[in-house]
């Protein structure tokens, strides 16, 4: 898939090249990614969005380097600052996960250690990440946490740098992970489902708060979600992921008010409002069994649209403008013309 001037080298943070990643289960193999290929351009972020077990995660756990056992990684690259990320011994990749790219996971738990203060997590991931050479004292790292505990909205560092994980609400565990994450200065965020643990009003300060360390530190982000609530507020692009593909991918406005891909039109019309009364549409049946995927589009089962090709072959990524790329048999030049639904139910940012 070409994206146009979304190429060019110097404006790229991290580049996914045709990743295929696939599970050894005892019920088989499961084909979790198949040849995903998208860019995250500096200072932007880029959403992925999908149901659950789309591969979303997959993709976003493949680039730390931090996939299960039984997870193999078929084919691809992933290329930050010039390495190709696949390449790196588990050393070299704890040095690229400390001061390169950083990751907030969707349980805070999961990222915390529930016998030390939280200081010391910050304190000690601060001294692991030390730059080559440099010397920090245990008073500096401590400033210095105290610091970033001030920076993420945590009141009171001083007190909070001696309590424990289970101390702390949902949305403080959250912010002293988001701290830990920044403590190498990473060039890149990725936020996996970093909200859905939360109530609705805790979502929405660490939703700000990444919005505005993004600006602060120009941070390039990769936003993993299944809410486009969150990416109408987050994000400046949109891949739309489908039984492990990329099936759509452009602008938020691209995707939001000109999508061409069946499964999009379904996502969309499934977010409710507050202000209408209308009925919301469900998508009939059930994602496909990766252990053995259907042959043609994975989505055509499902899709109230699908042409006969749709059935035997896989569709290719149909140009739309420069940004936004489709992979549906609608858009060849021989296809019946389908007018698409109005489905966006969601207002954009200002």
């Amino acid at each position: 898939m070409e994206e146009g001037n979304l190429k060019n080298s110097n404006t790229v943070a991290l580049a996914v090249k045709n990743l295929s990643v696939t599970f050894h289960t005892p019920s088989g193999n499961v084909q979790a990614v198949r040849s995903v290929d998208f860019t995250l351009q500096k200072g932007e972020t880029l959403a992925i969005v999908g149901e659950s077990g789309s591969g979303k995660s997959v993709t976003s756990k493949a680039i730390m380097g931090l996939l299960a056992k039984n997870a193999k990684i078929d084919s691809g690259e992933i290329v930050c600052d010039g390495e190709d990320l696949l390449k790196q011994t588990e050393r070299e990749m704890t040095r690229i996960r400390g001061r390169k790219i950083a990751m907030i996971f969707q349980d805070p738990m999961s990222s915390l250690n529930p016998i030390m203060r939280v200081g010391k997590q910050i304190t000690e991931t601060i001294i692991l990440n030390r730059k080559k050479g440099k010397k920090v004292t245990k008073k500096e790292a401590k400033e210095r946490a105290i610091e970033l505990m001030r920076e993420v909205g945590i009141p009171e560092p001083e007190t909070r740098f001696q309590q424990y994980p289970f101390e702390l609400s949902g949305g403080m565990r959250q912010r002293i992970v988001i701290a830990i994450a920044l403590s190498s200065n990473p060039d890149i965020l990725i936020c996996d489902e970093p909200t859905t643990a939360l109530d609705v009003t805790i979502q929405a300060q660490i939703l700000d708060l990444i919005d505005r360390l993004k600006s602060e530190r120009k941070l390039s982000v990769l936003f993993i979600t299944h809410d486009l609530g969150v990416v109408a507020r987050m994000a400046d692009r949109v891949a739309v992921m489908y039984a492990g593909k990329i099936v759509e991918v452009g602008t938020v406005d691209e995707v939001f008010y000109s999508s061409r891909h069946p499964y999009t039109w379904a996502l969309l019309s499934s977010v409710p409002r507050m202000d209408s009364k209308a009925r919301l549409d469900s998508i009939v049946g059930s994602p496909p069994d990766m252990t053995n995927p259907p042959k043609g589009d994975a989505f055509a089962p499902r899709n109230p649209y699908a042409l006969a090709i749709d059935f035997e072959e896989e569709p290719p990524m149909f140009k739309v403008s420069d940004t936004h790329y489709v992979a549906s048999w609608l858009l060849h030049e021989y296809a019946p013309k389908v007018r698409p639904p109005k489905v966006c139910r969601i207002k954009r940012k200002e």
